[in-house]
């Protein structure tokens, strides 16, 4: 691929997302409008942006890099993503009528709007974005540099700044409608590039030269071991149930229904799609075992057996889909931001007409430091396994047992947080244990869960009705809305005095 080709394709297609920002930004006038498209996605472009983070960088970096490495292996991100995201739907659509603008209000809720609960978890939670929004910076940046022939730090500061313009002019809303069109294009990539990386290595029959035969088991357990392959699954699982910029896809739906639907469609697609990742990373180790980078191998692949034309289209609309993912992210740690840090530190939430301008501030902000995270890793896997354990199995278990269990307490909700998080570290500093577990994920829920039941039988249960923490979350939140409304009535009326 000619890295002038590629870098004018690039640009071009930032310099479109500028334009589509702006062009779907010109009616936006409040917070609500910037952060959750209005509360109105319909299906195609719930589905879309769901589609659009599924084939992102987790899929065409790390899940083909993985499959290089690991044959078969390379299944299990997408058969972990799509049981994810077909128990969000079963689970955790409903929520949508609730009206929830964040996460941590969801979480709190169910612990009768417990406000140290909503404030640790919103602090996590921005963690946890930041911490997602660097993979996606991670994943775009080995695109770039391998493509372009930059250093990758160059790569990393280009990506972040490319996003950053247009979600910044655009909100959600643009986030949604790039998701939307990228998604079909590396829907349909990763087909042809399956096939046409087959068809370059001369049949089905000599997918597996070269490969180790540890690796053609089936999800490659003889190589990785069964727990180590399961485990992989299901930090993948819970990263879809706990990723805060998901939750933002049920929150901004049209109704309960649009939402379940688009992501049990989703669902459906990844699931049929799982095994796209592998094959292509192990036809890149065909054609190529030495390649210096295995995160490499998915755009080594299009650049190689695919024409070049379509090998660019199919580059970077890879690349827009890992920004695209980015940019979910960098809006739901702007909405943790405004919605729940902004209270905790300054007791009471930002006017209306002041949350647009503050939104883009902080946007600016959230991805400066997930920038700073991605200097530091160029493992798209270990980075993005270790943070959903330590950061992100305690509010998947808040979650789960909120919804499902009356007698979990406030109490019991701060202990799973500290218990995931003690759990995974503690895996993580041993390295036994971590060769045992393969990461921290599976121990982490385990301890979360256990914590949390144990905690919520031996403190007093929650005595706030769901009716009554509902009523207190919704009227906190709808002083953002109506501030700015106030703020203006209060001013014509000074002025008439």
């Amino acid at each position: 691929m000619d890295s002038t080709l590629f870098l004018s394709g690039f640009l071009a297609y930032v310099v479109f997302m500028i334009w589509l920002g702006w062009r779907v930004s010109r009616n936006q006038k409040s917070g609500t409008d910037f952060l959750l498209g209005g509360r109105s996605l319909p299906l195609f472009l719930t589905l879309g942006t769901t589609v659009a983070t599924m084939v992102g960088t987790g899929s065409s970096m790390g899940a083909v890099g993985f499959g290089y490495a690991n044959g078969w292996a390379g299944m299990l991100y997408g058969i972990g993503g799509a049981i994810g995201i077909l128990l969000t739907a079963w689970w955790f659509a409903p929520v949508r009528k609730l009206r929830f603008m964040t996460m941590s209000e969801e979480l709190s809720y169910y612990v009768g709007a417990n406000r140290t609960v909503k404030n640790l978890v919103g602090v996590l939670i921005f963690i946890a974005c930041i911490g997602w929004l660097g993979a996606h910076i991670l994943g775009g940046s080995l695109y770039l540099s391998w493509a372009a022939g930059i250093d990758i730090t160059t790569a990393k500061i280009c990506i972040a700044l490319g996003f950053t313009i247009y979600v910044v002019i655009g909100g959600y809303t643009a986030v949604v409608w790039t998701d939307t069109i990228q998604a079909l294009v590396l829907f349909f990539g990763f087909i042809l590039m399956a096939v046409g990386a087959v068809h370059y290595i001369g049949g089905w029959d000599n997918l597996y030269q070269g490969l180790d035969p540890a690796v053609l088991t089936p999800f490659a357990v003889e190589k990785l071991g069964t727990l180590p392959a399961i485990s992989l699954a299901v930090v993948v699982g819970v990263g879809v149930l706990a990723t805060p910029s998901f939750r933002q896809r049920i929150y901004s739906g049209k109704d309960v229904g649009t939402v379940r639907r688009s992501f049990v469609i989703s669902g459906v697609l990844y699931l049929f799609f799982a095994a796209l990742p592998a094959i292509i990373g192990m036809a890149a180790h065909v054609i190529d075992p030495g390649l210096d980078n295995n995160n490499f191998a998915f755009p080594f692949v299009a650049a190689t057996v695919l024409p070049a034309s379509l090998a660019l289209v199919v580059l970077i609309a890879g690349l827009s889909a890992t920004m695209s993912s980015a940019s979910s992210d960098a809006i739901a740690g702007v909405s943790i931001m405004l919605r729940d840090l902004y209270v905790l530190f300054t007791g009471r939430m930002p006017a209306q007409e002041k949350t647009i301008s503050y939104s883009r501030y902080a946007l600016v902000a959230v991805i400066g430091l997930a920038l700073a995270f991605a200097l530091t890793s160029n493992d798209i896997i270990t980075y993005i396994t270790r943070m959903i354990s330590t950061v992100m199995s305690g509010m998947f278990v808040c979650a789960l047992l909120g919804r499902y269990w009356p007698r979990y307490n406030w109490q019991g909700a701060i202990a799973s947080l500290i218990g995931a998080s003690v759990a995974s570290f503690s895996v993580i500093l041993n390295g036994d244990w971590n060769a045992y577990w393969g990461n921290p994920c599976i121990p982490s829920v385990i301890v979360a869960a256990g914590s949390g039941f144990l905690v919520s039988l031996l403190t007093p249960a929650n005595k706030v009705a769901p009716e009554e923490a509902l009523r207190i979350l919704t009227e906190e939140r709808e002083q953002m809305e109506t501030a700015g409304s106030q703020t203006v009535a209060a001013s014509s009326q000074t002025k008439t005095a």
